[in-house]
């Protein structure tokens, strides 16, 4: 699936979900990857990724994985964690969606 189309389909989940969602970085459409940046209720990130299935490794695209999260001590240091990456790969999307469980609903639903 292209990247454009799954970052809508992941917009329009949320918010028919009752949250918000808001792209923080367009990436390419067709082949960009994609990190979600899942917003909780005190305004701190969480940073989910796509990554390959280890139990099935030819299964395309993989499951969504959190890969770090925010500290309240050093919100900073997320951002610019986020920066790097878009540095490194300006095809990368990061899309923000703010809803309450982001997890169940949106990356891993039933």
């Amino acid at each position: 699936m292209p990247a454009a189309l799954e970052v809508t389909a992941l917009l329009r989940q949320t918010q028919s979900n009752g949250g918000f969602g808001m792209v923080l970085h367009k990436g390419d459409a067709d082949s960009g990857a994609i990190l979600v940046v899942a917003v909780d209720r005190e305004g701190l990130g969480t940073l989910y990724e796509r990554l390959p299935d280890p139990d099935f490794p030819e299964r395309r695209p993989g499951r969504w994985q959190q890969v770090r999260a925010q500290n309240p001590a050093e919100r900073q240091a997320f951002d610019d964690y986020l920066d790097r990456r878009v540095q490194r790969d300006p095809d990368l999307w990061i899309i923000e969606l703010t809803i309450a469980d982001v997890e169940r609903s949106i990356l891993n639903p039933a």
